[in-house]
């Protein structure tokens, strides 16, 4: 790639302002595109359910450049979350790389580089760019179970929608809620609509861990698996010294099952009959999910029900009112039902042909270091390594991206980076069974992935800090030095410059 390169970016949210920064700092002309009005991706206004909180805290959930404001609280509400993405946007000065209210709706891949057919508020037309980054998040588009029934329990006065589309917390007012689902978001937005509701109740197929976001004695979560000990405790595809160490001690599953038996207590899962089946390892299979604050005292007041190993087979509308009715057979009044079902990966605007040639039969991504696909070129993917460090993991893959374009560093050859995509997915879906965001995370190994990234680069952190990282949360800062300074773009060959001149 030369320094007159144009870029174009499908995605506003955290690895696409990431890029962005990135890439305009090492020289290349970049446009943003995203559907929404705002910057933010899932911390979007059109997006934001009530109850959203960030999963990290301040002090880890930010890019490295740029530390969040001191007066916002320890546990970001969505708000804040995407007034910093705004901040950082405007502090950078990318602005004027902004197309909101844009959606890319076709993405054709041509000799020279992109051909984008977009719909803005002026109609549909066409623009194109030399390289493309798909910062479309791996939360794109909304699952919503199928359900039979949905006509008439709408014509009753029911509402249904998707937890995503639910914006305001009065809708659920002296109301009865049903929240399908188990996951963050269906903790999050049960307890924000307990607190107004006249009965809620979540269903949930599967219990699931959740983490504490503290435990006392100074010791909270991400103590416990933001640091490279706490990674440690989870079997990598290629273990470490620290890990065989682990196991020959006899350590890795001792003090799992006293992490278990903590969770167990501050959470009084027993006495709720909230305790999942399996292993607390178990949050391996994509990332840790947080118990939302307030949650169980809701379901010890009788504020909130769970209906445990149940699903919602069918939607009822009749004289009495919208309902639904469970696996079981038990009929719950539902005059409003949020599904937090979750998302699909999904790349709509890329052709079939080249959506197969980015996907397996089981339709993982492959991409070498969630970044690169290797048979599509002029192609990169941001955020697709999702984890639970989305900003520092987006800004590194930021810069890995850079290096990729300004040629800092090659890829291995083809047939090396398909070895490395066919054993990551393969040990992905062994660990998860499948659960693995269709191999676009790396959860819980996001210091390793790091790592991988700057070794790529041809950069590391200092021998002080990876000690400091044994015990203590990473900082984000810390990683600044390792960053600093964009990554210049390689020059137009005179030839070249004299034949677009002319």
């Amino acid at each position: 790639m030369t320094s007159g390169s144009r870029i174009g970016i499908v995605g506003a949210g955290v690895a696409g302002l990431a890029c962005a920064k990135v890439l305009s700092q090492a020289g290349f002309p970049v446009e943003v595109f995203d559907r929404a009005p705002d910057v933010g991706g899932v911390w979007s206004a059109t997006r934001r359910y009530p109850g959203l909180r960030a999963h990290n805290s301040k002090y880890t959930n930010h890019f490295s450049d740029l530390p969040m404001p001191e007066d916002y609280p320890r546990w970001p509400d969505g708000q804040q979350m995407q007034a910093y993405l705004a901040g950082y946007a405007q502090h950078f000065g990318l602005t004027g790389t902004l197309r909101l209210n844009t959606e890319v709706v076709a993405a054709d891949p041509v000799d020279s580089g992109w051909l984008l057919e977009i719909r803005d508020e002026m109609g549909v037309h066409r623009t194109s760019c030399d390289h493309l980054v798909v910062a479309n998040g791996v939360y794109s588009d909304p699952v919503m179970p199928s359900l039979p029934g949905e006509a008439a329990f709408r014509k009753a006065g029911g509402r249904l929608c998707h937890v995503s589309q639910f914006h305001d917390v009065e809708q659920a007012r002296d109301r009865s809620v049903v929240v399908i689902g188990y996951g963050k978001s269906a903790w999050d937005v049960a307890e924000a609509v307990s607190q107004v509701a006249d009965e809620t109740s979540v269903v949930a197929r599967r219990l699931t861990w959740k983490m504490p976001r503290t435990f006392g004695a100074g010791i909270d979560y991400e103590r416990l698996l933001l640091t490279r000990a706490g990674e440690a405790h989870f079997r990598s595809r290629v273990p470490h010294r620290a890990e065989r160490l682990l196991d020959w001690l006899a350590l890795r599953e001792t003090h799992m099952d006293l992490l278990q038996e903590r969770v167990t207590r501050k959470l009084r899962l027993r006495e709720l009959g909230l305790l999942p089946a399996g292993s607390i390892a178990d949050i391996a299979t994509s990332s840790a999910s947080l118990a939302t604050d307030g949650f169980i005292d809701q379901v010890e007041a009788g504020r909130i029900t769970v209906s445990r190993d149940a699903e919602v087979t069918e939607l009822i509308g009749s004289k009495h009112g919208p309902a639904v009715r469970l696996s079981d057979g038990t009929v719950k009044l539902a005059e409003v039902v949020v599904c937090a079902t979750g998302y699909r990966q999904e790349v709509p605007f890329l052709t079939p042909f080249v959506r197969r040639a980015l996907t397996d039969d089981a339709g993982d991504f492959r991409l070498f270091r969630h970044i690169l696909p290797v048979d599509v070129p002029n192609l990169t993917f941001a955020g697709y390594n999702s984890s639970n460090l989305s900003a520092l993991g987006a800004e590194v893959g930021a810069h890995w991206i850079a290096g990729l374009l300004t040629g800092k560093f090659v890829p291995p050859m083809p047939e090396l980076m398909n070895s490395e995509i066919d054993e990551q997915l393969a040990w992905s879906n062994e660990r998860t069974e499948g659960h693995h965001a269709h191999g676009a995370s790396v959860g819980p190994f996001s210091l390793a992935a790091l790592d991988e990234m700057l070794e790529d680069l041809g950069t590391s952190l200092s021998w002080a800090t990876r000690v400091g990282q044994w015990l203590r949360p990473v900082r984000p800062a810390s990683y600044r030095g390792v960053l600093r300074g964009p990554v210049v773009a390689v020059p137009a060959a005179p030839a070249a410059a004299a034949v677009a001149e002319g």
